[in-house]
């Protein structure tokens, strides 16, 4: 395929960046990926969802990678194989994953990454790490603001921009330092100059999809900016986007969260576990600024530009428009409660810490 062609190449560079000091990734080949990971070994797995797997490996000079194996070679695998190597090879960004390389051999697509050790912030709000507490509201802050700019980055700085179109808590990987790393780019779509949006088959995952791309599948940068107003809410809230009332019917975070905004009861909005050890200014404003970012209507939304400077609290005059806009006047809880029928479809995925097993590896 064209975009395999673009990369297998190994030394593709955007000539703009010419004279700058390129991005360093490598093609390994499948027998060091192998030994990396003990074979693909289940103790050594990170993760799993509907692409594959994701392993914790450990190079010959020591270092520590994470490899995403995709599950089954197919056309689909194929296109988010090198849609994902290709993007990934375009930016740079201290918010966003970087390649270490890639292997193609056979039927096997692996991408290889820097192994984050924090892994993911699903698993600190809802996996493994929850009962753990390490989030403090400091770190989640930075969190939300290093990813916010990570995604701003490739709306308005990559050339062409980027939509991620599958933001999610999963893919917001932290490393040694809880610093906030934007991954998974196999669902991207580069953007045309001067286009609008592009419409396409709906990708992503229940409960962060922006309305007008589930039901008409036209993705822009607002889509990811709706994505990233879940992405903020759960942050703070520790709830997840969808909460399961019954068997059948479940609850949007936005419909539970925006009555209690309304109404000024913010401190029932924030995560238990922080123990009311959080800024009341910043909470507010994390609140209001996800609220807006999922408004159901596009053009409401701010551009990620504009979310990293509302976050960082730069601007009180936007943040006051903000308040002040039509979505917070008084919405009280009643019978329609925002509930939506269950269908089955969640995304599962199963994260988990690496043994750290003695392997003989091969050089």
């Amino acid at each position: 395929m064209a975009l395999c062609f673009l990369v297998s190449c190994g030394n593709w560079f955007d000539p703009k960046e010419k004279g700058k000091k390129q991005p360093t990734w490598r093609v390994f080949s499948l027998k060091e990926l192998h030994a990396a990971t003990n074979n693909f070994n289940y103790d050594n797995k990170l993760g799993e969802g509907a692409f594959g797997s994701v392993y914790w490996g450990q190079l010959w000079d020591g270092s520590q990678i994470a490899v995403k194996r995709l599950k089954v070679w197919s056309n689909n695998a194929e296109m988010e194989f090198s849609v994902e190597v290709e993007i990934l090879a375009r930016v740079r960004h201290k918010n966003l994953l970087s390649l270490r390389g890639y292997c193609a051999e056979g039927q096997e697509r692996l991408i290889v990454y820097d192994y984050m050790p924090n892994l993911s912030l699903l698993s600190h709000l809802h996996g493994h790490h929850s009962a753990e507490c390490l989030l403090d509201w400091n770190r989640r802050m930075n969190i939300a603001i290093g990813s916010a700019e990570g995604i701003a980055y490739l709306h308005h700085h990559a050339t062409p921009h980027i939509i991620h179109r599958d933001i999610k808590a999963s893919n917001v990987l932290l490393d040694a330092d809880f610093k906030a790393q934007v991954a998974d780019f196999g669902f991207a779509k580069l953007i045309p100059d001067g286009a609008t949006h592009v419409t396409t088959r709906v990708k992503g995952t229940l409960g962060y999809l922006a309305p007008e791309y589930a039901m008409l599948g036209k993705a822009s940068e607002s889509c990811d900016v709706y994505s990233f107003g879940i992405l903020l809410l759960e942050l703070a809230t520790g709830k997840r986007p969808l909460e399961k009332l019954s068997s059948s019917m479940k609850r949007t975070i936005t419909d539970w969260a925006l009555p209690l905004a309304c109404e000024g009861r913010l401190s029932e909005l924030a995560d238990p576990r922080l123990n009311g050890k959080y800024e009341d200014v910043e909470l507010k404003r994390v609140v209001f600024v996800a609220l807006i970012c999922a408004h159901s209507k596009p053009e409401k939304r701010p551009t990620m530009l504009e979310v990293v400077e509302l976050l960082k609290g730069d601007s009180k005059e936007k943040l006051a428009v903000i308040e002040n806009d039509e979505l917070f006047k008084s919405q009280p809880a009643n019978d329609n409660d925002g509930s939506v029928a269950d269908d089955g479809s969640d995304f599962i995925w199963e994260e988990r810490e690496p043994k750290q097993v003695v392997k003989e590896l091969q050089v």
